[in-house]
């Protein structure tokens, strides 16, 4: 049981333990602690994504769906071993799962049978969603495994715990399988045999002096972020960007909430760009947003 890490001492802890991470747009205040507590803590969960690909695989870990909205995880776990953070608190991973399994590693011991759905697991559990179709064919590089080992083996050390402090989503919650294709028996193996061993970094570092600056222009968020209903920063910033080179169609704003007057100051931004037809449909792409410089959020 332990306070959450904040979200400089989660980044530190994980490149401490050599690992490359990628800290994506705002997820640092990007959670669902509106909706229910976060923490105390008291383990680590393992899951896979069900897709393929990096980008698209952590925009939908990060924005979720209509049924599910983001963050899915705290962190999405590339194929490369990269971890791209995408939450920072109570994040929409675990669900309903066993007390008694909770209990189980809250005491670092081995773990019953999940047979009931009883105890909120986003409150107790840090996720990460490992890049992977899950149906058994799809590959588990070398590097990734290293990275599902490193993450969860820094957080144990950052905490104190055990490697039984690890569990798959199939050990929480019934009906669920994964991660499949690699068992948890044989990572939480692995994570014991670091943790009885010092950190041993070996992803580029950088020293702190010469560490670059966070980017000045807001990475495209995928073109799927530009739907009804979407509310955040990130609108108003590419409004105002809009609006300084000419293209704002605006009565009122710009403002957080996309609306069609944003679609009709894109296509304006597009047709600027000598896009034409179907190309101006006032759909953010990422050409056209790389040209913008909307800053970053």
């Amino acid at each position: 049981m332990a306070t959450p890490l904040s979200a400089d001492a989660l980044v530190a802890a994980l490149r401490a333990e050599g690992l490359t991470v990628v800290e994506h747009r705002s997820w640092r205040t990007h959670n669902r602690t509106h909706k229910g507590l976060w923490g105390p803590v008291n383990g680590v969960m393992i899951h896979h994504t069900v897709t393929s690909g990096t980008q698209s695989s952590v925009d939908l870990c990060y924005d979720g769906y209509s049924a599910l909205p983001g963050p899915l995880c705290h962190g999405v776990i590339a194929k490369d071993g990269t971890v791209y953070l995408v939450g920072n608190g109570r994040a929409n991973h675990a669900g309903l799962g066993d007390g008694d399994v909770l209990a189980a590693v809250v005491a670092e011991r081995a773990l019953p049978a999940d047979n009931q759905a009883d105890t909120d697991g986003n409150r107790h559990f840090y996720g990460f969603e490992a890049v992977n179709l899950g149906d058994g064919e799809d590959p588990w590089p070398a590097a990734q495994l290293l990275a599902i080992e490193r993450a969860a083996a820094a957080l144990c050390r950052a905490h104190g715990w055990s490697q039984r402090s690890v569990i798959g989503h199939l050990e929480w919650q019934p009906g669920k399988v994964d991660p499949r294709g690699f068992t948890m028996a044989s990572m939480r193996d692995r994570i014991a045999a670091r943790l009885g061993k010092q950190p041993s970094p070996t992803a580029p570092t950088t020293p702190p002096a010469t560490r670059p600056s966070a980017p000045a222009y807001e990475p495209f968020p995928g073109a799927a972020f530009f739907r009804e209903g979407r509310r955040s920063p990130i609108v108003t910033a590419l409004g105002k960007r809009l609006v300084a080179e000419g293209c704002g169609r605006y009565r009122v704003g710009p403002g957080p909430a996309w609306s069609e007057a944003d679609r009709a100051s894109y296509a304006a931004w597009q047709r600027k760009l000598g896009y034409t037809g179907a190309a101006a449909d006032g759909i953010p792409g990422a050409a056209s947003w790389s040209k913008l410089h909307v800053p970053n959020v």
